[in-house]
């Protein structure tokens, strides 16, 4: 419900679920809680561990979380200063979602593949 009482619909184009449920579904939102699921991360360590994301998106992505409550940044203050990131309790009730979806999507890559290449196949013969 938001603060009208009105019950959000993310059918709804102008509903503002709608946008939290397409950065539930960008390309490293997933990747990042899965990454912090362990617990608290470095920059560089998330980066590590999520392979391929350049260091300005992942940035980005981390604001856009951080900004959502679902993450946190905290600074030590140590000489070089030391930055590390971790969920939030919010950001915690994301992992099972995550996890399934993770887990779905190790389990049929190969159909999916497979897949594709059929259709690819029949597009060519066209």
């Amino acid at each position: 419900m938001d603060t009208n009482g009105a019950a959000f619909d993310v059918m709804s184009p102008d509903c503002p679920s709608r946008l939290i449920l397409q950065r539930m579904g960008d390309k490293w939102t997933p990747l990042v809680f899965l990454a912090l699921e362990s617990g608290p991360r470095r920059f560089s360590q998330l980066r590590a561990d999520i392979g391929g994301v350049t260091p300005k998106v992942l940035t980005q992505t981390l604001r856009q979380l951080e900004r959502d409550g679902l993450l946190t940044r905290t600074i030590y203050p140590e000489i070089p200063p030391r930055v590390e990131y971790e969920l939030t309790g919010l950001g915690t009730t994301l992992l099972g979602p995550f996890a399934v979806i993770r887990d779905w999507a190790q389990t049929h890559a190969a159909q999916i593949l497979e897949s594709r290449d059929s259709f690819d196949e029949k597009a060519q013969a066209r």
